[in-house]
């Protein structure tokens, strides 16, 4: 809940800061009458209409799991972000349809060095606010906020974009110079919202997440415990900002209740020591097989059958599977 309030106050920055910005591009607009910058203005309605979809879909995440959605309610940042990078491709569209109708038909500019000024502020304040979104959202595994984030950062790259064409404009007088520049970096805008559609759809539809199961895989085999003979049936499923993890640990057949449950304690304090405590973790133990005892190497274990010949190395797949592990 913590994370997800903090997910959540720094949404309501973005939104309100994206207010602003939107109010500075106008004036900026206003006093050029630049094509570039009324698409850079166009382009930050989407902003701020994104920030407050966003604002509202962590404000729907924070809220605490229920009878009727048992896992929460994180799965709405997969939508909130799926619609923003709609959103952002659309914006991107747009300008490429607008940049490629003035660059032959180029209006007049006037005040470009006051132009170049508000919009070059405007620029450097989306990309620290929008680094920054991106961070906590990586940290607090929240897409929404990653969404939003790189939805700020690639309006800064198409403000780039407009600047660049403005100063070139301001120097050759060439007044299509601004609309080609600003169709380059439309582009790019176009390829941000894909990929934020892209990672959407992978929560969306429960898609693994293959890097994180390998950094889980590794600090599990880095720390392996004795009575760990094989992990297996291991599923993530990402609900906004928290991680459900469901798995299956054998241990020797003839741990009791109480002993089974203090590995099983120990395990969850592992992950979320390495990975948050946005973790919920659903382990169910399975007692060894005859066949365990040479992959267990566990000593002195009273009922050992076979000597131990080799340990089995954790992989994401072997840890995927869901079977247990065995030498042959």
């Amino acid at each position: 809940m913590k994370t997800a309030k903090q997910n959540f106050n720094y949404q309501k920055t973005i939104a309100i800061t994206g207010v602003l910005l939107f109010i500075v591009k106008l004036v900026a607009w206003y006093i050029t009458h630049s094509v570039a910058i009324l698409t850079d203005a166009l382009e930050s309605t989407v902003n701020v209409t994104s920030a407050f979809i966003g604002l509202y879909s962590l404000y729907v995440s924070a809220k605490p799991k229920d009878t009727s959605h048992p896992y929460g309610h994180g799965k709405v940042e997969f939508i909130s972000a799926a619609i923003e990078g709609t959103m952002i491709s659309g914006a991107g569209v747009l300008i490429i349809v607008e940049a490629v109708k003035n660059i032959g038909n180029p209006h007049p500019i006037a005040k470009l060095d006051y132009g170049i000024i508000l919009i070059s502020l405007t620029a450097i304040v989306n990309y620290v606010i929008g680094e920054i979104a991106v961070r906590k959202g990586r940290n607090n595994s929240s897409l929404a906020l990653v969404a939003s984030g790189k939805h700020l950062q690639s309006d800064t790259y198409s403000t780039i974009g407009i600047i660049v064409g403005l100063i070139l404009l301001l120097v050759t007088k060439l007044a299509w110079l601004d609309s080609a520049v600003a169709l380059l970096f439309a582009l790019l805008i176009v390829y941000t919202g894909f990929k934020i559609i892209r990672d959407s759809l992978k929560g969306i539809m429960d898609e693994a997440d293959e890097e994180l199961l390998k950094k889980m895989v590794e600090t599990l085999q880095e720390k392996r415990g004795e009575n760990w003979i094989d992990l297996h049936n291991t599923r993530i499923i990402k609900y906004g900002s928290t991680l459900h993890i469901d798995c299956h640990l054998t241990v020797p057949w003839y741990l009791n209740v109480h002993e089974a449950h203090n590995e099983i304690d120990t395990l969850t304090r592992m992950v979320r020591e390495n990975f948050g405590n946005a973790i919920e973790l659903s382990v169910h133990t399975d007692g060894c097989l005859d066949y365990s005892c040479e992959i267990c190497s566990k000593k002195g274990c009273p009922e050992r059958q076979t000597d131990f010949r080799r340990s089995i190395q954790w992989t994401v797949k072997n840890i995927s599977d869901d079977q247990k592990h065995r030498l042959s």
